[in-house]
């Protein structure tokens, strides 16, 4: 098993929150998790909350050593290899990262979210066909995930499929919380009307 399944539910809490909560939302529970972890074990979750509480600080060299611990704890932990390579994004060792992400998919191959990760870094680099690829991996993992549209979205306009990043941007209207990120649904109205007011929508 990849995870303790006593702290799964605070993982998969802590992802939502960092994709769409705040910052000290975030902080919150993964200093709960860790809490947990401390009273629980196994010692590869509490390195994990660790490291999320000093990525979410902003300090990415100390992250990265928490996760290279849990990693050794637990060679299985996909979410750790995901948060490791995150960080050296941030660090600005991009080739490498690749690697991170490539190892946590192999080792956890149904986790969706590194899939996802791994297609952000490959569009913001302009390898967008590639990073398309990658969103929709995610997509069959977890067909809700309206980040993953959001992102899918701009790889397509990069790649000048209006049609296609219109609808990738209405699922997300779609699948995004009534009262949740505003500014998120705000973008996607203003990306929308864009495309249509330059009537590249056909």
């Amino acid at each position: 098993m990849a995870h303790d399944p006593g702290l799964l539910p605070i993982r998969l809490e802590l992802d939502e929150a960092i994709t769409y909560g705040t910052k000290s939302s975030a902080l919150k529970i993964a200093r709960s998790g860790l809490r947990q972890a401390q009273k629980t074990g196994p010692a590869g979750e509490i390195e994990y909350f660790k490291g999320q509480i000093a990525l979410l600080r902003g300090n990415f060299a100390i992250a990265i050593g928490h996760f290279d611990k849990a990693i050794e704890y637990n060679p299985k932990d996909g979410a750790s290899y995901n948060d490791r390579a995150l960080c050296m994004v941030e660090l600005g060792i991009i080739d490498d990262a690749f690697h991170y992400f490539d190892k946590g998919i192999e080792v956890e191959p149904d986790y969706a979210t590194i899939y996802h990760n791994k297609g952000w870094l490959l569009n913001n680099i302009g390898r967008h066909s590639e990073a398309i690829r990658y969103f929709k991996k995610a997509l069959g993992l977890e067909p809700n995930r309206a980040v993953t549209y959001d992102n899918l979205a701009d790889a397509l306009l990069n790649l000048a499929d209006y049609k296609g990043a219109l609808e990738a941007y209405r699922k997300v209207l779609i699948l995004l919380k009534p009262s949740c990120c505003m500014g998120i649904r705000k973008n996607i109205i203003r990306q929308i009307k864009a495309i249509k007011d330059k009537g590249l929508e056909g």
